[in-house]
């Protein structure tokens, strides 16, 4: 209970973590069975010694009766660890610093030391020996951090550089730029603002550049230009070689590696970069794509066309049926009424009345001028009167008929009306019917001419020399890369070697 009391007075001194490890650095020395840091204080101090005292923590504690008597000769020394104890912190005044007398066994007296080094001269031998142990230690991590270092990126990277510069195969590049462009039309409206802009073909341009990225465009140039043969070559490095007998989706990712397609949408232009293993493939390869993307682009617009073809004839076929319905409305009325030219009919009454009005007339005035003689010849007052009476019967009748055409359900106005109204409404389905037939032809027109033209702006020339790899880049990123994945996994242990000590 002593030493737990000790200890727990010990604690609340509250010691740094440097005197603790001071403490049981100088009982691991004294050979102390301490238990831990605030045992090794406990011990020390029990022992009289202060663990915290600057001088050499190795020299032994002169008893103060000693210390008076100077040490006599033949004095039998004090049994280790029953000497005097000293209170922790103080230091005897009268301390005489005298070498270490050797004890010469039973009944002998004891002789001085022959270590003849100063407490200073051991300090700094300690010292010394500290940083030769330090400088051993720093050595020892600087070697196992170059060891490191040389396995897990430098090796790396010489492997690397190895492949880059001695076993891969070379890589040549061509290179094009295409660009889509639309059909001049006469057409007005909003749509005409944009036409022979970038805006105009920027559908397009995406789809086409979706489709020589796809495995369908890879298909086809394995079938026409020999894809996966010219890979599958010996001479080709295992790391770029495609497998004898791989499949397409293994085919594809290699198709996806080997070429590079960018649109620039404010400019409107297509560009493309084909690799392979010889430079006039690498060209075939480039005029193959541009070939079936200017296919591709034709056929964008295929199904659009041909609808409004089938559109143009179905309405030419409404513009005629309905212009046959609108003749036969006409012959119709005409043939009801009996009369081809209603209103010419009515005009002729008119025209007759009119002349009728004026005979009467002029005969009203000739027997008035034969009434107004005293002796008027009644034969020709007779005759006149008659041709009076049968003008005015005529122009009654003529009256009557004009009254039967202008009047009724049935009469000549109402069927010149109908007639009007039909031939009118013929006139208009004539119209139509051209315009029908108009839009068929140009329907027709647009379905076999081309909407889209594909203008190869830089024409794929076969290069001379090889485009990749590059060597010195790829070595260099290399190292980065390893670099980093070495950084990364240090810090991780370091951070995770912390933690786990605290």
């Amino acid at each position: 209970m002593s030493s737990e009391t000790d200890i727990e007075a010990i604690r609340r001194e509250g010691l740094t973590g440097r005197q603790l490890r001071m403490a049981r650095r100088v009982a691991q020395k004294h050979g102390l069975p301490a238990t831990s840091d605030l045992d090794a204080v406990r011990l020390l101090r029990a022992r009289g010694i202060d663990p915290f005292q600057r001088v050499n923590m190795l020299e032994l504690v002169v008893p103060a009766a000693e210390a008076s008597g100077g040490g006599a000769a033949g004095a039998p020394p004090p049994p280790a660890g029953k000497g005097p104890i000293q209170p922790a912190g103080q230091h005897p005044m009268g301390r005489v610093q005298l070498p270490q007398t050797v004890p010469a066994g039973h009944g002998k007296p004891q002789l001085p030391s022959t270590e003849t080094i100063s407490p200073a001269e051991r300090r700094a031998a300690e010292i010394s020996q500290i940083q030769k142990e330090l400088a051993s230690r720093r050595r020892k991590k600087m070697m196992l951090l170059l060891t490191r270092l040389a396995f897990f990126v430098l090796l790396p990277t010489l492997i690397a550089g190895y492949y880059f510069y001695v076993m891969a195969t070379p890589m040549y590049s061509t290179k094009s730029e295409f660009l889509i462009l639309k059909a001049e039309s006469t057409a007005g409206g909003m749509g005409s603002m944009f036409s022979g802009t970038q805006f105009a073909t920027n559908q397009d341009a995406i789809a086409v550049q979706s489709y020589l990225l796809s495995k369908d465009a890879m298909l086809r140039l394995d079938r026409d230009e020999g894809f996966k043969d010219h890979y599958e070559q010996d001479w080709i490095d295992p790391v770029q070689r495609l497998e004898d007998g791989a499949s397409n989706e293994d085919a594809y990712k290699l198709y996806k590696r080997n070429i590079e397609i960018g649109y620039d949408p404010t400019e409107g232009v297509i560009k493309m970069e084909i690799m392979a293993a010889d430079p006039e493939t690498a060209a075939q390869f480039s005029r193959a794509l541009i070939g079936y993307a200017e296919e591709r682009v034709d056929t964008l617009s295929m199904r659009k066309r041909s609808n409004a073809v089938t559109d143009a004839e179905a309405g030419l076929a409404d513009a005629e049926e309905a212009r046959y319905d609108a003749q036969e409305r006409l012959v119709r009325l005409q043939q009801e009424g009996s009369i081809v030219d209603p209103e010419g009919r009515i005009t002729a009454l008119r025209t007759q009345i009119s002349n009728v009005e004026v005979q009467l007339q002029e005969k009203q005035l000739g027997l008035q001028a034969l009434l107004d003689n005293a002796r008027p010849n009644s034969s020709r007052v007779e005759g006149a009167e008659g041709d009076v009476r049968r003008l005015e019967n005529l122009l009654a009748d003529l009256n009557s008929q004009m009254t039967s055409a202008t009047t009724g359900e049935n009469s000549l106005a109402e069927i010149a009306v109908q007639i009007k109204l039909a031939e009118a409404d013929l006139s208009t389905r004539d119209l139509m019917l051209q315009t029908a037939l108009e839009r068929l032809e140009q329907a027709r027109r647009d379905a076999d001419s081309q909407a889209r033209y594909l203008t190869t702006s830089v024409v794929p020339v076969a290069s001379e020399d090889a485009a990749y790899p590059r060597k010195f880049e790829n070595t260099i990123l290399a190292f980065l890369i390893f670099s980093g994945i070495y950084l990364m996994i240090s810090l991780t242990a370091s951070i995770l070697r912390e933690q786990v000590s605290s």
